[in-house]
């Protein structure tokens, strides 16, 4: 049966309509980042945005490409056939955004004319792949619908040999930067101590201008949706060993005389300035944190947590409280690798009510960092044997509206599913789709409700096509995907019906050309369904939904 059809006059009547009854953009946002009008019942398990991503490390080959494709015959097909497994991989677990590591190493996963080729992609450091991993990386997640955030190290150099080139500059790429200028970086531990490798001196203003630079080549040449830090600073210390900047402090003090509050000073301007040069290039590209889990412990700061472990705004020079409350991020993704209770170092269940106090009444988005390479290992004891923990983690997020999603740490791990902990909580927290927080703050214009043309039902399933009114025209928005509902019956579902995403199928990629096609091959034969369409623009605002399209057999 075909979708009813809208005449001319009808049309025009219906876009009026959105003009008149679309939420404007000022509207006040919910938790999610969507504008409500009026309280609809929602299913806490079926969330209709949350943000939900897995870490795929590059560094010494821990998840993409693996090192036994730098031999395979056909090296490039293999790591693409690798990488695509990967997004199936996220596809099955409704997860709706990557997070990549294109810049491991002070290198590049793409043709940088700033540094180096990086040697996870051949083995050998600076030899040209030939190819463009990171254009490949962007499109195929793109072609799923998954969101592309580019994960950059700004100040690590090396890793410890003998896997990497340690403390030795001359192992590093020829004509590599840090060869050239061995004064922007200082080795730590020092040389000769176990664990030794290179890292850009912080300090240094010549330093930040550059680190920007190398990583903003990547954010101006390439579809990037995010781009993200980890906890990687100043060095985490190794033993009684001192960072090496005496002569640093000295020359670039900026007037400081408390070096720790100068060094926290340093990665606050890498925060902030980066922030800014992303925002002036792609207004829409969001920039994201992964710190360390604890900012600081209450016993050394009022502000801090319930906890006495490790605090990184110490021992690596990251004021990541500072950096939400002043909001030069988007989002921040805390890596609370504990588990739930009995840990009163850093529990859990203590750090999440922290960090969503702490993002509460700024625009800056929470997601926290979950240990899946801990489930099932025995060296991280027997809390780590349970099979649960990960999703009684997911389950105490939601009495917290702050936390708006996850990032798994890493994908090998999430496909490893050891004690099928992965199938549990993708199970009870991952069973529908969700579209990512929108970000009101990011420049939006307004988009019209999509207009269904047809809806068949063909040997495949059920096919819908639709067209976008107006799309990037005057003063509406571009559609860069589309969210699918489906309702069993004919029903007029009303605005609560896309409140959450219990009735939420399929979101999908928007393609050139005006018409837009989707198949449902999970419609069953003889089924009566009714379908809604939604368009969302470059950061996940999403419109009206479309009238009704029935399929009655």
């Amino acid at each position: 049966m075909k979708a009813t059809r809208l005449g001319a006059a009808g049309l025009v009547a219906a876009l009026l309509g959105t003009l008149v009854t679309a939420t404007p953009a000022s509207a006040a946002p919910d938790a999610a980042g969507t504008a409500t009008t009026a309280t609809c019942s929602t299913d806490p398990a079926t969330p209709k945005r949350q943000f939900r991503a897995m870490w795929i490390s590059s560094v010494v080959n821990i998840d993409w490409p693996s090192k036994a494709s730098q031999t395979d015959p056909d090296r490039v097909a293999a790591q693409q056939a690798e990488y695509r497994g990967l997004l199936d991989l996220a596809e099955r677990l409704n997860h709706n955004a990557v997070v990549v590591q294109v810049r491991p190493t002070a290198d590049a996963l793409w043709p940088s004319p700033y540094e180096p080729w990086s040697e996870y992609l051949t083995g050998v450091r600076g030899q040209d792949p030939g190819w463009d991993p990171l254009a490949f990386l962007v499109d195929e997640a793109h072609k799923r619908n998954l969101e592309f955030h580019a994960w950059f190290n700004p100040y690590r150099v090396s890793m410890p040999a003998p896997g990497g080139a340690g403390a030795d500059l001359t192992q590093l790429a020829p004509g590599h930067p840090a060869r050239q200028h061995p004064d922007l970086t200082f080795a730590y531990p020092p040389a000769g101590v176990a664990g030794s490798r290179l890292y850009y001196n912080p300090g240094i203003p010549e330093v930040r201008e550059f680190v920007q630079t190398a990583m903003m080549d990547a954010v101006k040449r390439y579809d990037i949706d995010g781009v993200h830090f980890d906890d990687y600073f100043y060095p985490y210390p190794s033993g009684t060993h001192q960072v090496p900047d005496d002569a640093t402090f000295a020359a670039y003090n900026r007037g400081f005389t408390d070096r720790a509050d100068w060094r926290r000073d340093n990665i606050n301007l890498l925060i902030q300035e980066m922030n800014g040069k992303i925002k002036a290039a792609k207004p829409w590209v969001k920039f994201g944190v992964s710190p360390f889990g604890i900012w600081r412990n209450k016993a050394a700061d009022p502000l801090g947590s319930d906890t006495t472990g490790s605090q990184s705004y110490d021992i690596i020079s990251a004021d990541t409280r500072k950096w939400i409350k002043q909001e030069w991020i988007d989002y921040v993704v805390p890596q609370l690798y504990w588990y739930i209770g009995q840990y009163p170092a850093a529990d859990y269940a203590r750090l999440v009510p922290w960090w969503a106090e702490t993002v509460r009444g700024t625009r800056v988005q929470l997601y926290i960092g979950q240990a899946d390479y801990k489930s099932g290992d025995a060296a991280y004891g027997p809390f780590w044997q349970n099979p649960r923990e990960l999703s009684d983690h997911l389950t105490l997020n939601q009495a917290y509206p702050e936390v708006q999603g996850n990032v798994h740490f890493s994908a090998v791990q999430v496909r490893a599913n050891r004690l099928g902990a992965t199938d549990i909580y993708a199970a009870e927290h991952y069973s529908r789709p969700a579209l990512v927080p929108a970000m009101p703050h990011l420049p939006a214009k307004p988009l019209l409700f999509p207009v269904v043309t047809k809806a068949t039902r063909n040997a495949d399933g059920v096919r819908l096509t639709w067209r976008q009114p107006a799309d990037g025209a005057g003063p509406f928005g571009t559609a860069t995907s589309y969210a699918i509902y489906r309702f069993d019956g004919t029903t007029l579902p009303g605005r609560c019906g896309t409140a959450d995403a219990s009735h939420l199928v399929d979101t999908v990629r928007a393609t050139t050309g005006g018409a837009q096609s989707w198949v449902d091959t999970s419609a069953e034969p003889g089924q009566r369904y009714t379908y809604q369409v939604t368009a969302l623009d470059r950061s996940a605002n999403e419109s009206p939904a479309s009238p009704p399209a029935f399929v009655l057999r």
